[in-house]
């Protein structure tokens, strides 16, 4: 579609006027909107959104509410210093109760179940096991939580897992309906007016005098006074310079199991695989590391390689023993990086980004959505 043709009244009633012009509709970018709404209630704030629905990470996750399991923690460690490990840790539990002062918990159906790290051998266990007393101080001093670790190894029987020899619980972590949490963010940004477009894909931007010319891939062109970019592992096809690479985790999901076992989040194997309970339902996904490289894409395309792994891990370590059949199966696009710290940024005058949330999109980003907003002049 050109500019030309656009209607008198398409552009007058859409394209006039945006003071803040916001690329992707997931949890940073609503977030983001929402705080510059309570800053500046007069403002004009447009939400684009290249899909029908949020596309990239938001409403495609897993819905854990978590903010680290001890072997994720323990292999940041060997890439960030402590400080800048728990200061994330931090950001992550900050994050997760602005959400829920947010949205509510009963509007995304948050279930306070627990997370629970399994483990198929003895020696990663251990080194986990003699660390508990000094990440439950940790904990304790950055977040405010007592015993938030400990040895689950009695429920391993209990959930009906196979091929587990261990567990450590992770007392403060929790599961959401991320599609419930998504429909309430959305309504509470058109309740304060701000406006949504969909389908509509920024390519490029120029400065144009006191207003950016933003460029979409649609063919039109459009003026904002400011350009929000939250399309995290999307964000280098718009600022190619950003030090955020799109990472495609893929996922399914089981049909009812009745009387299924399983409850609570589960991490495995340093956190790339992940798995938990949807109700009766089986939702397991990752496999990541198995492909660094062919991963990082923007494809939703599933492959042959993560598949199998998944379809052999939920039976023999998941489902052991049990009937089920899987329901769905579909891909998402984090953002991530060298580190997982997420970038927010002004780019330069009038343009802010707010992306790598590094898989913890649920977690980061409502306070990320506020960090960035707060940055506007």
């Amino acid at each position: 579609m050109n500019r030309t043709k656009l209607s008198y009244w398409e552009r007058e009633q859409y394209f006039t006027g945006i003071d803040v012009f916001i690329a992707g509709s997931g949890i940073v970018g609503i977030n983001a909107a929402l705080q510059l709404k309570k800053r500046f209630p007069s403002m004009k704030i447009v939400i684009g959104e290249r899909g029908v629905i949020p596309t990239g990470a938001s409403t495609k996750n897993a819905g854990f509410a978590c903010f680290g399991s001890m072997t994720e923690l323990i292999d940041d460690l060997t890439r960030m210093s402590e400080d800048e490990v728990l200061a994330l840790v931090e950001r992550r539990f900050r994050g997760l109760a602005r959400l829920r002062n947010m949205v509510g918990d009963a509007n995304m159906d948050l279930q306070m179940l627990g997370g629970y790290e399994v483990f198929e051998d003895s020696e990663s266990f251990k080194e986990c096991a003699d660390r508990i007393g000094e990440f439950n101080e940790k904990m304790k001093k950055t977040i405010g939580l007592s015993n938030v670790y400990s040895v689950a190894d009695d429920k391993i029987t209990s959930f009906g897992l196979g091929n587990v020899k261990h567990m450590i619980l992770n007392s403060g972590e929790g599961q959401i309906n991320s599609g419930a949490m998504m429909s309430t963010l959305i309504s509470l940004a058109k309740q304060e007016g701000i406006q949504f477009m969909n389908g509509i894909e920024i390519e490029s931007y120029s400065r144009k005098g006191k207003e950016l010319e933003i460029q979409t891939t649609g063919g039109f062109s459009f003026n904002a006074a400011n350009l929000f970019i939250c399309t995290n592992g999307f964000a280098k096809t718009i600022l190619p310079e950003l030090n955020v690479e799109p990472a495609r985790a893929q996922v399914l999901i089981t049909k009812e199991i009745p009387g299924l076992k399983l409850r609570g989040t589960f991490h495995y194997d340093k956190g790339y695989y992940y798995f938990r309970n949807v109700g009766n339902r089986v939702l397991f996904g990752g496999g990541r590391n198995l492909n660094f490289s062919g991963e990082n894409t923007v494809s939703h395309e599933l492959t042959e390689q993560i598949q199998q792994r998944l379809d052999e891990l939920l039976k023999k370590v998941i489902l052991p023993g049990t009937s089920y059949e899987v329901d769905m199966r579909w891909a998402g696009t984090m953002g991530v990086g060298e580190v997982k710290s997420p970038i927010v940024k002004e780019i330069e005058p009038g343009v802010y980004c707010a992306v790598r949330m590094g898989g913890m999109g649920v977690a980061l980003g409502s306070l990320v959505g506020e960090e960035v907003a707060a940055m506007v002049r």
